[in-house]
This record gives structure tokens, C-alpha cells and sequence, in this order.
């Protein structure tokens, strides 16, 4: 209890202005008692108003009182001071570098308690407390300690900006609103704070089901590596007794087996992992999103919220792969099968069946295949940029449209000898190889054969081994205005579909994957080819007729010829 009192003495005789211990202290008409040399420099700040007020509880004097010195406290002071104590706080009270100080101290400033969104001044603890006695200063705003406080002051007319302005998306004051923004739509800063608020909770909540649902997509690519290893082990040991059984005559198709196996294995817990890492790294930045907008969520100065609300606000775009299939077989169980066939049948059989060893082991891989798109924005995520050759068009095609459109013309052009160039059929290439998930649109007038093909298609001469569609290094969609028709390696398959001037086309080259699509305000599969693609492959066009023109487009295009 006697340290409690001696506690209470030594806060009754600091000085509200430096909280330090009294030294010189004086008391001023109001009743409350300073240093000296405290209020001196109090009120030589005052001087030009000709008004002096007591720091504490704001009461005003005029003219500037007369300061005597308070013998009673200055004894009890010297009596304090003998015993040790002091009064002073401890230096992690003191605002650093990086603290929002207080505005009221002087000398050294303590660490500001709140910022006043009213007055626009930080206050300690100590100065802080007329907002929590004097009436009028109970209603002001406080807040945590700001340093942007004088962001909240309107720079044209010097006043505290309490409206926002909807029509021009920023914060005003109420001069502002009767003045260069009458007429717009405003209202009260904490108004539209609170409409933003409830548009951040349904931000935080599609970031928190983001989360969730990429979460679950590591778990089910975590299932997919131990299941993909449990079936690649249990193949290559099956493998591996069948050709042992085989002796010598089998021993260099089961190295080729083993390592066809263990590189698809490679291959795809590559792709895994780097799916995985994505979806991680989405992970980790969209709970750092949801810190930053909780963070904002709590904001209590409604402009810092409204300036910073619109780059938080935003989401960035998805990656692509809320979709992942999973099968529920072993992925190499059909090699072992293909493999036990070969035992049986020995070298007759193994003549004839390695080709389709090589391919079941392929087809396992092609599992976790990226799924061929369904909705325009999930196309446009492939859209592939292509520009077509002119040293592969023939001599009576006119490229234009930064070689993106042909046209067939009756007069022939100056083009240069080139090796790539098609000599007899109207037929021209891309410029661009095309390998992984690509996908482009044509938009055609006339009639057209949208092709895609080999680089090493035969070029000079007019025998099929030129003419697309008509060997087995080109597949073509031909499309005319009354049919569509599919040809490949000679053989024509009618197709049926929708009418439109534009066709889309999707290919997954390492699925062997080929699509094309009629196109206009919904998309309709017209035929699909499922193979086994072993070059690169490259857009392409056809012409019959003269006046027949087509351009090649992206997804994201929507010019029409």
C-alpha cells in the first residue's frame, strides 16, 4: 500500500506536457501545474492567437497569465527525487523512426495511443485522456495512430474530407460537394464505407473458397503421385519377369519398356509437381490477399479504407485447373497385359504388337491430361497468336492482315523462289510450330480447308503427297457454305453441324488431340481426331476457287471478313 501511495505522488507531480518530474513547477489560473519552461513554450505557439489555453483542459486566458512558482510542488518533487524514483517513462515509450509520435509532447515524444480524426492530431496516452473527460471531445472520432492524417484534409479548401463522390470515385469535403462536384452523386464517407465493407466480405469469401478448393486440388494431385508410382512400380516389375521368361530374344524390348514406363512416369509427376507448386503459390498469395483485406476490413479511417480499397479489391485471374481429373485404375496395368501378349505370341506376335506397347504407355500418360476447354474464356486461355509463311504460300494466294489473311486471285504473284513453297495447290502453312494446348479461330468467306500439318508435307509437284488431307502428314476440315467435310490420308468423312463463317480449332498435341468447332454466339463441335502426333505441327489453308478468303484469328478476335 505505501508503494501504491508513492506510485500515485510521483504521477500527481509530472508535467503533462514533457512527463517528466515537475522542475520549476508553476500553476496557471485553471488549477493544473507545468514546468516553466513547459508552458512557456506552450504559449509562445499561442502568441499570435492572443489566446493562451491550458494543454489539459483546453480552458483559454486572456491576456496570458502570469506564472508564479508552486513552492508545495516543487518540495515535493525535491522530496521524490531523493528517494530514486523518477517519473519518467521507460524508452520503449518513446516513438522511434518508424512510430507515429504524439503531437502534444515536447522535447521527446512519446508513442502515440490515437490518432483524432477530428482534431487531425496523434495523442499519447497522457494527452490523450480531455478525449475521455471534456464532453464535446468524447465525440470525436479516435482511431489507431495514423501518419496520414493530413491526407484526410481537403487541399482546396483546407476542411476534413467526410464525403465521397461517387460519380467521380473520391473522397471530398462539404465544400467540395456544393462546389466543383454539385451535381454528382455523394455521400458520407462512412456511407460508401460501408457499402465497400459488405463488397470486401464477399471478396474475402471467394478468396477463402479459392483457397479451399485449391487445397483440396493438392490433396487429389497428392493421391494422383502415389497412385501413378504404386502402378508405374507394379508394371515395371511385371514387366520384367514376363522378359525374363523371354531370354535373350526379349531382353532389349524390356530395357525399351522400362524406360518408356519410367519416363512417362518422369513426365507426368513433372507435370504434377509443377501443377502443384502453382496451386501452392496461389495458395500462399491468396491468403496473403485475405491478410491484406482483413487488414482493411479493419481499417477505421474510412478515406485510407475508400484510397485503398480499389487495388485490393481485385482479384487476379484463377489458375487454370479447378478441373482435374482423376481416374481410378492403375495408369501401366495395360502394359503389363501388352507385354504378357508378346510372351505368348514370342517373335511373330512381338512384330506386330510393340507398336502397341509403346502406345499404351503413352495413353497412360495422357491421364492427367490437360481437359479440352468448354466455355469461350476457357479457349481464349489457349488462344495461340499465328502469322502464315509467305515462303510456303503459292504464287496465286495474296496475303494481307500482317499475314494472318489469304486470298485466292486469278493473277499471279511476285513471290521469290522458296524450297517451302507449294507449287501446284493453293494451299500456304504457318509460320509458327504448334506443340502443347493451342487453340485459333478462322473466319472464312466463300469456301475454305482449314488444315493442320506436317512441316515436312511434300511441297513441289501435284500428287496427294502435296495436297492436304491427302496423305498421312495433314488433317482438314473443308468448309463451305451448304457442307463440312473431314479428310485425312485420303479418306473424306461428312460431317454434320451448324453453319457459321468462323471455325475454332483445338489441339493438345502431347493428347493427340484435334478439334474443330463451328463458332458464332455458342460453340458446337463439328469432328474430333484422337491420335498420336509425332512432329510438331503447323496451321494451314486451302483454296479451290478464286475470291475464296479466310483469316486466321485469335479466341479474343471478333473481326468479320
Amino acid at each position: 500500500m505505501a508503494q501504491k501511495g508513492v506510485q500515485l505522488d510521483q504521477e500527481s507531480i509530472s508535467c503533462s506536457i514533457c512527463l517528466d518530474l515537475l522542475k520549476d513547477p508553476v500553476t496557471i489560473p485553471c488549477g493544473h501545474s507545468y514546468c516553466i519552461n513547459c508552458i512557456k513554450s506552450f504559449w509562445k505557439e499561442e502568441d499570435q492567437k492572443k489566446i493562451h489555453s491550458c494543454p489539459q483542459c483546453r480552458q483559454t486566458f486572456t491576456p496570458r497569465p502570469v506564472l508564479v512558482k508552486n513552492t508545495m510542488l516543487a518540495v515535493l518533487v525535491e522530496e521524490l527525487k531523493k528517494t530514486g524514483l523518477q517519473a519518467a517513462p521507460a524508452d520503449h515509450c518513446y516513438a522511434g523512426p518508424e512510430d507515429v509520435a504524439c503531437d502534444f509532447c515536447t522535447g521527446r515524444k512519446l508513442k502515440a495511443f490515437k490518432s483524432c480524426l477530428v482534431c487531425l492530431v496523434s495523442y499519447c496516452e497522457k494527452h490523450l485522456q480531455p478525449h475521455y473527460d471534456v464532453a464535446p471531445l468524447k465525440k470525436h472520432k479516435l482511431v489507431e495512430p495514423s501518419k496520414k492524417l493530413q491526407e484526410n484534409i481537403c487541399s482546396r479548401h483546407d476542411e476534413v474530407m467526410k464525403m465521397f463522390c461517387r460519380t467521380d470515385q473520391q473522397c471530398i469535403c462539404y465544400l467540395c460537394s456544393v462546389d466543383e462536384h454539385k451535381g454528382h452523386d455523394t455521400v458520407s464517407a462512412a456511407a460508401e464505407r460501408t457499402e465497400r465493407q459488405r463488397e470486401l466480405q464477399l471478396s474475402r469469401c471467394k478468396v477463402l473458397h479459392r483457397i479451399k478448393v485449391r487445397e483440396n486440388n493438392v490433396k487429389v494431385l497428392q493421391l494422383e503421385v502415389k497412385a501413378i508410382n504404386g502402378s508405374a512400380d507394379e508394371a515395371v516389375e511385371d514387366s520384367e519377369k514376363i522378359f525374363t521368361e523371354l531370354i535373350r530374344l526379349m531382353e532389349k524390348r524390356s530395357s525399351d519398356v522400362k524406360q518408356q514406363i519410367r519416363s512417362q512416369q518422369e513426365t507426368q509427376l513433372s507435370r504434377i509437381k509443377e501443377l502443384q507448386e502453382k496451386l501452392e503459390q496461389e495458395i500462399t498469395e491468396l491468403k496473403r490477399k485475405d491478410a491484406e483485406l482483413k487488414q482493411l476490413s479493419h481499417t477505421e479511417d474510412h478515406n485510407q479504407f475508400l484510397h485503398n480499397y480499389p487495388s485490393l479489391s481485385r482479384l487476379s485471374e484463377s489458375t487454370d485447373s479447378s478441373s482435374i481429373n482423376i481416374r481410378p485404375f492403375r495408369y501401366f496395368e495395360g502394359v503389363t497385359a501388352a507385354v504378357s501378349q508378346l510372351r505368348d505370341k514370342l517373335q511373330d506376335i512381338l512384330r506386330d504388337t510393340w507398336t502397341n506397347i509403346s502406345l499404351t504407355v503413352t495413353e497412360a500418360g495422357l491421364l492427367l491430361s490437360q481437359p479440352e476447354p468448354t466455355t469461350r474464356y476457357k479457349f481464349s486461355n489457349y488462344s495461340q497468336e499465328i502469322t502464315l509463311d509467305p515462303n510456303t504460300a503459292r504464287t496465286y494466294l495474296v496475303l494481307s492482315e500482317g499475314n494472318r489473311k489469304a486470298t485466292l486471285v486469278s493473277q499471279q504473284q511476285s513471290y521469290s523462289s522458296h524450297p517451302d513453297r507449294f507449287t501446284s495447290w493453293s494451299q500456304v502453312l504457318s509460320r509458327e510450330s504448334l506443340t502443347g494446348c493451342c487453340y485459333w479461330e478462322v473466319e472464312w468467306r466463300g469456301g475454305v480447308f482449314v488444315v493442320v500439318a506436317y512441316k515436312n508435307i511434300r511441297r513441289a509437284g501435284s500428287s496427294d503427297e502435296c495436297r492436304f488431307g491427302r496423305n498421312d502428314k495433314s488433317w482438314v476440315l473443308s468448309c463451305y457454305e451448304d457442307s463440312y467435310t473431314f479428310f485425312y490420308n485420303n479418306i473424306k468423312t461428312p460431317v454434320s453441324g451448324p453453319r457459321s463463317s468462323r471455325v475454332g480449332v483445338y489441339l493438345d498435341h502431347s493428347a493427340g488431340l484435334l478439334s474443330f468447332y463451328s463458332v458464332s454466339e455458342t460453340r458446337t463441335l463439328l469432328h474430333r481426331v484422337q491420335t498420336t502426333f509425332t512432329q510438331p505441327l503447323y496451321a494451314g489453308l486451302w483454296f479451290n476457287y478464286c475470291g475464296d478468303t479466310a483469316e486466321i484469328c485469335n479466341a479474343k478476335q471478333t473481326k468479320v471478313i
